[in-house]
């Protein structure tokens, strides 16, 4: 973080940072007041400002945090026994339907927006989240390649073609509101679409 605003870690911390959580992910990031943080907290305006110095550092540190969450299950998906294809779309399910939740789409404008300002905050975010879920991808694809279900020479790149798969048109349409909401057909196209794709590519012959 900026090192004009540090976070301070005191014994109300989680709490703070859980009625935060549970405000943003109701109300999305410009819906979500300090007022109704505060109440959900149980705690003062005065006792969270002196924990974040304004909402968007509060929103940011939820974010990382629910990143974290993220990762944890992608260690879960991304080791599991299961062919590729059921890894993969699984794996496709999870990533997709964080880029398309109100949070993620708000933490993305977020980044955005105050990337001039506060550069620090897309890089800190970054190395908290999708760059943790890459580098587990990036894994799980040695491995499956390892064992002879994918043919990958560069992981990396591999990896990061997935991930722009799982977006296809529906987050940019989604961030660029030319669209409020998403089926779950519409979804399910998007990641099958997108395992097809990768497994057409890289999959070895009678492996996925």
């Amino acid at each position: 973080m900026n090192d004009a605003t540090p976070i301070k870690r005191g014994r109300k911390y989680d709490q703070v940072l859980e009625g935060a959580r549970s405000v943003f992910l109701a109300d999305g990031y410009e819906g979500a007041s300090v007022d109704a943080i505060a109440r959900a907290a149980g705690v003062s305006k005065a006792t969270l400002y002196s924990y974040f110095a304004d909402k968007r550092l509060l929103f940011m540190e939820v974010a990382k945090a629910e990143c974290s969450l993220q990762i944890e299950e992608a260690d879960a998906i991304l080791t599991d026994e299961a062919n590729p294809r059921e890894v993969l779309c699984t794996a496709a399910d999870r990533m997709l339907s964080f880029f398309l939740s109100s949070f993620g789409q708000s933490i993305f404008r977020i980044c955005v927006a105050e990337s001039d300002r506060f550069p620090e905050l897309g890089q800190e975010f970054y190395d908290t989240g999708p760059k943790r879920f890459r580098d587990k991808m990036v894994e799980y694809l040695q491995c499956a390649a390892a064992e002879g279900d994918l043919v990958i020479q560069d992981f990396e790149l591999a990896a990061d073609q997935f991930a722009e798969l799982c977006k296809a048109s529906l987050f940019p349409e989604l961030v660029f509101g030319i669209r409020k909401t998403v089926s779950e057909a519409e979804k399910k196209r998007v990641i099958n679409g997108a395992v097809e794709t990768f497994l057409a590519r890289y999959g070895a012959t009678g492996a996925s």
